[in-house]
């Protein structure tokens, strides 16, 4: 599974002003209703790694070689982790920079919580 090809994804957040992220489109939203263009990209990644997560299931389920499974499980992992850091990545050079162009503290200790969490 080739994770490295595609490298956008989507998240939500909650803007209640008209931004523009450098792509020469103005966006405005309501509560955080923040949609990125490549929204389609990253849910098509995840597709690809609950697939693959089903895959090693039924690995597990006919009884195949465990070093074979944890080879498999080390690759989900591996995707989980880029689509991650291809999100926080995105979340940063664009929400992050408007919040603090905007002086909005919440949203910086937000992503500060989020990157404690995903660095667990």
């Amino acid at each position: 599974m080739d994770e490295k090809t595609l490298h956008e994804h989507a998240h939500d957040h909650t803007h209640e002003h008209e931004h523009d992220h450098g792509d020469g489109h103005a966006h405005s939203h309501g509560p955080h209703g923040h949609i990125h263009e490549n929204k389609k990209a990253v849910l098509n990644r995840m597709s690809r790694i609950i697939g693959h997560m089903q895959s090693v299931k039924n690995m597990v389920e006919n009884d195949r070689d465990c070093s074979e499974v944890l080879i498999q499980l080390s690759a989900v992992d591996s995707a989980v982790k880029s689509v991650s850091r291809e999100i926080l990545k995105e979340h940063i050079s664009t929400c992050i920079v408007e919040a603090a162009k905007e002086g909005d503290d919440t949203s910086i200790k937000e992503l500060n919580a989020a990157i404690d969490k995903f660095m667990k």
